[in-house]
């Protein structure tokens, strides 16, 4: 499902299988259940696609649904239970979001694409002023697993690193050579660069809103490769128009793909990807090729990488 690059049937053996790739998004649930109806195996790329409750109910065929990587927040685990339907995961990295977010912090902080627009284009020659990163405060919300490398690559940088989460104690802050900030208000307050690492969750939709976002400096920018809900877009929207936040890198976003309208598609402070923090050659090796096992090991009756 979702297999925008066309490359999922070219990564793994899937002869266990009689396997169709399905390029476009579907933009319907009609559309997707007319297409997949009688498959007995899905295969979907993180949450491309989401699989609630009334879709299960609506694919009586099928036995099998793997998704790439072991967390999918899109999947209703009670309904999949519910309807006899066995859901596997696959493994993955948290290098590769890591490394895109640090693309995404060096492009702003450097002003790489209007810089590089310009020289393409013949423009102005050398018309921003860059941000230092050494000394200047990254602030991660999140100190988990992305958030930790996170913490190691800026202090690499000479960044000052503090962080926040509801679960973040002040000795794992100093474990891991950071600061710990005893809000996310003060940490909102004092960061040049906020940048996003928490899983969403009912704790942490709409994490950002309104009131966070007044509290950021002007010259400071916003970073976020988890997940868009975290922060109300229509807010963060708000911000980026009246310049109150210098800019956003962002890899998420609350539709997907993003409408063509779309105001983060156009606004001047905003350095967007899309969606491509876990889109790796690595990556998507691992992906293919334990959905492959994964299929087999259900086929011989041991399934494994189960979610239910």
């Amino acid at each position: 499902m979702d297999d925008y690059q066309d490359i999922a049937l070219g990564l793994a053996d899937w002869s266990p299988v009689r396997a169709t790739s399905f390029r476009e998004h579907f933009a319907t649930q009609d559309d997707l259940v007319r297409a997949v109806h009688d498959h007995e195996i899905l295969v979907i790329m993180r949450e491309r696609t989401p699989f609630p409750a009334e879709l299960f109910a609506r694919l009586p065929n099928l036995r099998l649904l793997i998704t790439t990587g072991m967390r999918n927040a899109s999947i209703d685990l009670d309904a999949a239970r519910a309807h006899g339907v066995t859901v596997c995961g696959t493994a993955g990295s948290s290098a590769p979001p890591t490394e895109l977010t640090w693309a995404l912090i060096l492009g702003l902080a450097r002003h790489l694409i209007p810089e590089a627009t310009a020289l393409r284009a013949g423009g102005p020659w050398q018309h921003t002023i860059g941000l230092d990163l050494r000394g200047s405060t990254l602030g991660l919300l999140g100190l988990g697993k992305i958030g930790s490398q996170m913490a190691a690559i800026g202090r690499a940088f000479g960044m000052d690193v503090v962080a926040w989460s509801r679960n973040l104690t002040a000795d794992r802050a100093a474990e891991l050579g950071v600061r710990y900030a005893a809000t996310k208000e003060a940490l909102l307050a004092e960061s040049d660069i906020v940048s996003i690492h928490l899983v969403l969750g009912d704790r942490t939709r709409g994490l950002i809103g309104v009131p966070e976002l007044a509290l950021m400096r002007r010259t400071a920018y916003l970073v976020n490769t988890s997940r868009a809900a975290i922060v109300d877009q229509a807010a963060l929207i708000e911000a980026l128009t009246e310049g109150r936040i210098a800019g956003a890198g962002l890899d998420v976003f609350d539709e997907e793909p993003l409408p063509a309208d779309h105001p983060l598609r156009t606004l001047p402070n905003v350095l967007a990807t899309p969606h491509l923090g876990y889109v790796t050659q690595g990556n998507y090796r691992t992906y293919f090729q334990e959905a492959v096992a994964d299929i087999e090991a259900f086929l011989a009756g041991a399934p494994v990488r189960l979610l239910t």
